[in-house]
Order: C-alpha cells, then sequence, then structure tokens
C-alpha cells in the first residue's frame, strides 16, 4: 500500500546569512526560540533541535515508517544524522562569530534497533575538547524508555 509525504523548507540562503554575523549559540538559539525556521534537513528528516547550551545540544527524532529501511527498522543513516546533527551543534555553540565548522570524521555504535514503538529518539551531544584547528564531542541516542540506541563521536575541523 502506498503511502505519501509532503513538506515544505525555507530558502537556506536565510541560515547562512544569519550565521554569518553570529556566535554559534546566538545562532542556534534564533533556530530554538522559532525566530529562524526550521532548516532544511531538520524539515527533510524530521531531526529538530530540543535545546542548547554552552557545550552541548539536543536534538530528538519521532521514528516514522519512511525512516525505515527494508528490514523494517529506523535506517542507521538516520540515527546517524541524528547524532551527526546534536554533536555538530554542540560544538557549534563554542565558536564565535565568523568562524565555521565541518565535520572531519563521525563514528558510530549502534547498540539496539530502533523502530516505531521506539518512543522519540532524543540525542545529547557533548563538546569533548577544543582547540584552534579541530574540536571533539560526544553523544549517546536513547529510546523513549531511556536505553542507548547508539553512541557516537566526532572531530570537527574549525575554519577561522
Amino acid at each position: 500500500m502506498s503511502r505519501e509525504r509532503t513538506y515544505s523548507w525555507e530558502d537556506p540562503k536565510v541560515f547562512a546569512d544569519a550565521a554569518a554575523g553570529l556566535a554559534g549559540l546566538d545562532f542556534l538559539n534564533l533556530i530554538g526560540s522559532g525566530e529562524l525556521p526550521v532548516v532544511p534537513a531538520g524539515a527533510t528528516t524530521n531531526i529538530l533541535p530540543v535545546a542548547v547550551g554552552d557545550g552541548w545540544a539536543e536534538f530528538e527524532m519521532q521514528p516514522e515508517e519512511w525512516h525505515y529501511n527494508p528490514i523494517g527498522s529506523v535506517h542507521g543513516g538516520m540515527i546517524a544524522g541524528l547524532a551527526d546533527s546534536a554533536l555538530g551543534c554542540a560544538v557549534h555553540t563554542k565558536l564565535p562569530a565568523g568562524v565555521g565548522y565541518t565535520s572531519l570524521d563521525l563514528n558510530i555504535r549502534f547498540t539496539r534497533a530502533a523502530n516505531l514503538d521506539s518512543g522519540l529518539l532524543r540525542c545529547r551531544a557533548e563538546v569533548v575538547t577544543i582547540g584552534r584547528r579541530t574540536a571533539t564531542a560526544e553523544a549517546r541516542v536513547l529510546d523513549g524508555d531511556g536505553r542507548v540506541v547508539a553512541h557516537a563521536s566526532t572531530t570537527c575541523l574549525l575554519l577561522r
């Protein structure tokens, strides 16, 4: 039985223009407050920010059928996307205006399958180290019962 999904997103230039002149935490708080809309990737995946603070970020994703892989569970790439969003934004909270970042690596270890019965998936990431050229962060993805679905780490290149 065929299913259908429609959604809309905002022009990515809105975010690029706003991010250029703001410290990372200020920029992310504008998204969280609704002063900036949901980013296009979030609209597409339904991976959404929950809260951010100095050196940490939390994102969530409600598993949906359209997140599924062919064997009936949430595709690992979707869970990796959830972790990557939280990890990158945790690093972003520590950056001053004019400094960007990009992921150098993403390491993820899956510990259990996620599906519609898993409940809301939530990921909290925290910065471990931040230097002049790189930053690292770690995260855990938890299901609705607080069980670890995956844990991840990243190294980000800081673009000064």
